[in-house]
């Protein structure tokens, strides 16, 4: 497959195209506000998993509107005669259309000895895995092309993703509060939609929520969407296409309410070290808007100085990213962090 992005020097410069409201900040700030009238009632409940080195509770919290939203916690299991240090935890988010999954499918920052949340998505788990989370919002905003892109669109008061954003960022107050955890020590990580939520979840966090300290983003969606628009040819992008396609009318409306939730914007904000993926031939998520992102990323830090951030590049691969070889990456990336 050929090149399908800007070329490589061009995109490591690349800044986006979508603006940045004047009213960005006040907008999350009411949002989060909102949210955090609702007490958080997060529930651990112990499950039975068969897996001898993992411990797993299922967990229910507060997300936007009080909301409740589903979530697996696992936790490296104690050996006899051990005793429990607090741990540094992984906000794990999940890709577009996938749920949490069974109780034991996906264990892996426990292995790695962390604390592990797995957020569900409201309104998701149609793909590969299961959810169990509702979204009880579903007509906000009138008609939607089939997918969540265009739920809600023409207000960003209804935009499915301004529900979304918020249950991310009360995950990472859900995990704090199990007492193995080390509230300090929290990291968001996720690839695809979960990136764009952990980028978002770094970014909403900035002044909100202390404790976090990095964000492991892989070949992020949710960004630069004038840019996806022009380039993706495949996954969820083409859903907000195929809805201005018929709904003429609406284009102003819906390129009013994106850029409220575009990462590039929420990345501006973040302040920890961040570590991106990004792959050169990347269909889905192309090339620029991830590097939009990771160019912006920071950049409001302010006070604070330069944020430490950096990439890798996977040249030959479409929205696979790195992978596997990835992880291995990651693991390496964080046992330096946490020492």
């Amino acid at each position: 497959m050929p090149a399908i992005d800007l070329p490589l020097q061009e995109l490591r410069s690349y800044r986006g195209s979508s603006p940045l409201p004047d009213d960005f900040e006040a907008f999350w700030d009411a949002t989060i506000a909102d949210a955090r009238e609702h007490p958080l009632a997060v529930r651990f409940e112990r499950v039975e998993t068969y897996l001898p080195l993992v411990e797993t509770f299922d967990v229910t919290f507060a997300g936007y509107a009080g909301d409740p939203i589903k979530a697996w916690l696992h936790l490296p299991a104690l050996q006899p005669g051990q005793q429990r240090e607090p741990l540094p935890a992984v906000v794990h988010y999940l890709g577009y259309s996938g749920g949490r999954g069974l109780a034991h499918q996906n264990t892996l920052w426990a292995q790695a000895g962390y604390a592990m949340l797995i957020m569900d998505s409201r309104g998701q788990g149609y793909g590969a895995l299961v959810g169990e989370t509702a979204d009880p919002h579903p007509s906000a905003g009138g008609t939607a092309y089939p997918g969540l892109m265009t739920r809600g669109i023409l207000d960003p008061k209804t935009y499915y993703y301004r529900r979304l954003f918020t249950d991310a960022l009360r995950a990472v107050e859900a995990v704090q509060a199990h007492p193995a955890v080390d509230a300090s020590r929290v990291v968001v990580q996720g690839v695809s939609q979960g990136g764009g939520l952990a980028v978002a979840a770094a970014g909403l966090a900035a002044g909100r929520v202390d404790g976090v300290i990095a964000c492991l983003p892989d070949v992020n969606f949710l960004a630069d969407y004038p840019r996806a628009l022009d380039i993706a040819t495949t996954g969820p992008y083409p859903e907000l296409e195929n809805y201005l396609k018929r709904h003429r009318e609406h284009v102003d409306a819906a390129f009013m309410t994106l850029p409220y939730f575009d990462v590039v914007n929420l990345a501006r904000f973040a302040r920890v070290p961040a570590y991106f993926s990004v792959a050169l031939r990347d269909t889905t998520c192309p090339p620029s808007s991830v590097y939009a992102t990771y160019n912006r990323y920071g950049e409001a830090a302010g006070d604070a100085g330069p944020v430490e951030k950096s990439i890798e590049e996977y040249a030959f691969n479409n929205h696979e990213g790195g992978g596997e070889h990835h992880v291995v990456r990651q693991l390496a990336w964080l046992r330096k962090l946490f020492a």
